[in-house]
């Protein structure tokens, strides 16, 4: 890297050990960073229970095919904050620039069993935020899998839109290993993390065959 950075995104300043090849992706997660000090992004908790090939019943063990597709209007009716969900996802679903996915199991579209928002950047897709519906967390989840297969929807988004599989988010401190052993996330620095190509093809192949 023969240009120097003036600015708080200077990697040799910040002593980053970086490969060429994710250079320029790490410097937009640095200005991204920069900006997120302006405006402070929601750090995500979502556990991936299992990595799956859709969804599978707790119960059963049977697994179920899954359909993504951009949430509606109507959807909002039955996904309020305060009741089941967490997130404030009508205000979200407001935000200028932002694309929400929903999961349904195949031919059920009117129970969502996650949600997930999504905005295209510069050279990645940024994950917002991330949720499985109330009826799968904790003990007793109906589903294993939902979270896994949101995830790897975003790393298929991001090849779609030529960002090489590219998705950055924002995790907990405490989940930020978690990630690193189930999605092969890349910790780049504080919260900040990343799925590069490597990564994003594993999950998209299992999912997405």
């Amino acid at each position: 890297m023969g240009r120097k950075f003036s600015t708080r995104t200077d990697l040799r300043r910040e002593n980053l050990h970086i490969p060429k090849k994710n250079c320029i992706f790490a410097v937009s997660i640095l200005i991204v960073h920069d900006m997120a000090n302006r405006k402070k992004n929601i750090v995500l908790d979502f556990e991936i229970d299992k990595l799956t090939n859709s969804i599978e019943n707790t119960i059963t063990g049977d697994s179920l095919p899954t359909e993504i597709s951009l949430l509606t209007k109507e959807d909002l009716t039955s996904i309020k904050k305060g009741t089941t969900w967490s997130f404030d996802w009508s205000k979200e679903y407001r935000t200028s620039g932002r694309e929400i996915y929903k999961l349904t199991v195949f031919n059920n579209p009117q129970i969502v069993q996650g949600l997930m928002s999504l905005e295209a950047k510069t050279d990645h897709i940024y994950m917002h935020l991330l949720e499985a519906a109330p009826f799968n967390r904790g003990k007793k989840k109906m589903y294993l899998g939902v979270p896994g297969n949101l995830v790897a929807y975003a790393c298929k988004v991001a090849f779609e839109r030529g960002f090489a599989g590219y998705v950055a988010f924002d995790a907990k401190t405490a989940l930020i290993r978690h990630y690193q052993e189930t999605l092969f996330a890349t910790h780049f620095r504080g919260t900040k993390m990343y799925i590069s190509t490597p990564a994003a093809l594993r999950l998209t192949k299992q999912y997405f065959p």
